[in-house]
């Protein structure tokens, strides 16, 4: 009787880890201890002539799911609504301030200048970004991709009146279903964001100095 029941007990301890081997599958599994960030800018094409303009830059703004060193990602073929974050792997600082880096250097060579709220200068324009989304989405455990979405507003510093506003969003497939692949493609996706925001703003500007 003792004998059955050590070989019952062992077949439950089988079933049990397999169980267990089975839950540790997806993007936790494949993860790897590291800190990110964007990576290197990207070549990209000469920003075109300066406006002459002096561009108030403020820190992005981001949701509290996003204002902090994880890297987020959602399980659609589960629960979408659930926002999770990868174990091991972090940004190096919270990703609205490797966007605020990436978008001032961007912005620098096509304005007059580009001025903080620190700075304490006087500028023409204020350029205020929220981003709403810079995630991870898995369609399933092996297919994932990437999401960039922000709300951009241009604002008239001295009236205080909104010059234009819109949503920018861009995706990208993730080369691998872990978190090194969510990073490579939100860097991509990043900065394809920034340039439709250089090119949105300059346009708008044009616009608004007419």
């Amino acid at each position: 009787m003792t004998s059955r029941w050590q070989q019952a007990l062992c077949c439950a301890a089988g079933v049990l880890a397999a169980a267990l081997a089975g839950c540790s599958l997806g993007p936790q599994a494949r993860e790897q201890p590291a800190s990110y960030d964007l990576g290197p800018p990207r070549p990209q094409a000469a920003a075109g002539p300066a406006l002459a303009v002096t561009l108030l830059v403020p820190d992005i703004t981001a949701p509290a799911a996003l204002d902090g060193l994880g890297i987020v990602y959602r399980l659609d073929y589960e629960n979408a609504a659930r926002p999770q974050a990868y174990t091991l792997s972090r940004w190096s600082v919270p990703p609205a301030a490797l966007l605020t880096q990436r978008l001032r250097d961007r912005f620098a060579p096509a304005v007059r200048g580009v001025v903080t709220g620190s700075h304490g200068a006087r500028a023409d324009y204020a350029l205020r970004v929220e981003l709403e989304d810079f995630s991870q989405s898995f369609a399933a455990a092996d297919r994932s991709r990437v999401t960039a979405r922000a709300r951009a507003s241009l604002v008239d510093v001295a009236s205080r009146a909104l010059v234009a506003q819109r949503v920018f969003a861009v995706e990208r497939a993730a080369p691998s279903p872990d978190a090194r692949g969510a990073v490579a493609a939100l860097g991509q996706a990043g900065d394809e964001l920034i340039e439709q925001l250089l090119a949105w703003t300059g346009e708008s500007l044009k616009t608004a100095r007419r």
